[in-house]
């Protein structure tokens, strides 16, 4: 079995109930179990503030042996696709119905183009990715050593409630 680690990210419409499509379908693909999921917490944009706050989770997925990273995050595309997420060129950070981001498979470190990049390249700057990791798995270390409290750590951010403001 290899732990993957997925943020889940909404902004439109029922964000929560987005999220929980997002899960199910998650759980429902083939050589994937949904192992754990972090509360929600509600968050601060990241890079273009004119929009509605997110609902962000991690889940914990136990994958097949005979999974690789790149069938994994090419079947999270898919689904994205599936529950209603439009890319639109040029506007990363814009609002979105859902965002599946692959965190961690495994201890891999892999750079496939602009496609596929582990761990995420922006995950240890996010306290809305650290925070619900940290959850979920407080004992979780990058696969260069370094331990997600230690990250969340370095970062200026706020915890109130369920509210994370970075």
């Amino acid at each position: 079995m290899i732990q993957a680690f997925v943020c889940l990210g909404s902004n439109m419409g029922d964000a929560a109930e987005h999220l929980a499509e997002a899960r199910a379908a998650l759980a429902a693909m083939p050589g994937v179990r949904l192992a754990a999921a972090s509360s929600l917490y509600r968050t601060e944009p990241q890079g273009r503030k004119d929009q509605p706050w997110f609902l962000n989770q991690v889940v914990r997925l136990d994958c097949a042996e005979d999974m690789t990273s790149l069938q994994l995050l090419d079947a999270m595309l898919e689904k994205e696709t599936a529950l209603g997420r439009v890319r639109h060129a040029g506007d990363h950070f814009g609002p979105r119905a859902i965002d599946m981001d692959l965190l961690l498979f495994g201890k891999e470190q892999k750079e496939e183009g602009e496609h596929l990049l582990l761990p995420h390249p922006r995950m240890a700057e996010r306290a809305f990715v650290l925070v619900p990791l940290l959850e979920i798995a407080p004992d979780l270390s990058m696969p260069d050593g370094r331990t997600i409290k230690s990250l969340l750590e370095k970062l200026p951010y706020r915890l109130e409630g369920s509210e994370i403001f970075q």
